[in-house]
């Protein structure tokens, strides 16, 4: 994919290794802050790293000293056409699909948080799989600050991910989280020097595209599904995600071979 521009501003990069994109939002005098043209093209990116076998997982990832700093304020106003009546319909908002895009990719994402996260900003990196950061990361929920309760997910991946009440203080007070604090409660998985961020990164999901990609991503179906539902529907929805996973006859075959044998496997998705 490559850069992608708007408006001769270049905005995203997407590169490939191997089997891992690294999406990179690149607008770091803005501290990597969505406008639509950025919003726009992580739609796009996400998009081609659904439809590309090859790709099995995604780094999510901002250049400079920001991850993103949420909604762009700065922003001269964009000309639009007048609002369709599909436009009056959508109750999700670039908010709702942004934070959807992100946590829908049914393939492993992780959040190379290499900067400041601000309320957007904040919950992209809180859509992702896994969080990586460093020394430099920095959480800000913002949103009371701006006269706002919590959008782009943040009221419902917060607290799933530290819990109620501190989701409460976060939201509430809006106070800056450094990245100590953010290892110790869970809004970080990872905690390693600014250096070696994104190559840890890289990393882990070159560990995690070691396995079955098939079985790594309805496993990624059944985590999320049953987050929100009760133990018996968990346990069918166990079942399904099994027999989908089964579908790789090969990746299958080659498990057994590679254990008996006593050898890496090698799994191709089929």
């Amino acid at each position: 994919m490559g850069t992608v521009q708007h408006k001769e501003e270049p905005v995203l990069d997407m590169s490939k290794t191997d089997d891992v994109a690294v999406i990179t939002m690149s607008r770091p005098e803005k501290l990597n802050a969505l406008n639509a043209g950025l919003r726009d093209a992580i739609f796009d990116a996400f998009a081609e790293a659904k439809a590309d076998d090859a790709i099995r997982a995604v780094v999510l990832t901002g250049e400079g000293r920001g991850f993103c700093s949420g909604a762009d304020l700065t922003a001269a106003p964009e000309e639009a056409p007048p609002p369709s009546q599909s436009d009056h319909m959508d109750d999700l908002g670039w908010v709702g699909r942004l934070a959807l895009t992100v946590y829908g990719l049914d393939k492993p994402v992780i959040g190379a948080v290499n900067g400041i996260a601000v309320g957007a900003g904040m919950s992209l990196a809180l859509a992702c799989d896994v969080r990586v950061g460093s020394g430099m990361t920095r959480f800000k929920t913002v949103f009371v600050e701006r006269n706002l309760s919590p959008d782009t997910g943040m009221s419902f991946f917060l607290p799933r991910i530290v819990g109620y009440s501190r989701a409460a203080d976060l939201v509430y007070t809006s106070r800056m989280v450094d990245a100590d604090e953010a290892y110790r409660i869970g809004l970080l998985d990872r905690l390693v020097d600014h250096d070696d961020l994104l190559d840890t990164a890289i990393d882990l999901a070159r560990q995690m595209n070691a396995w079955p990609p098939l079985a790594v991503r309805m496993s990624k179906r059944a985590l999320q599904h049953n987050q929100e539902c009760e133990l018996e529907e968990a346990l069918r929805y166990e079942l399904v995600a099994i027999s989908h996973a089964g579908r790789a006859v090969n990746d299958r075959k080659e498990s057994l071979a590679a254990f008996r044998e006593k050898r890496t496997p090698r799994f191709t998705g089929t």
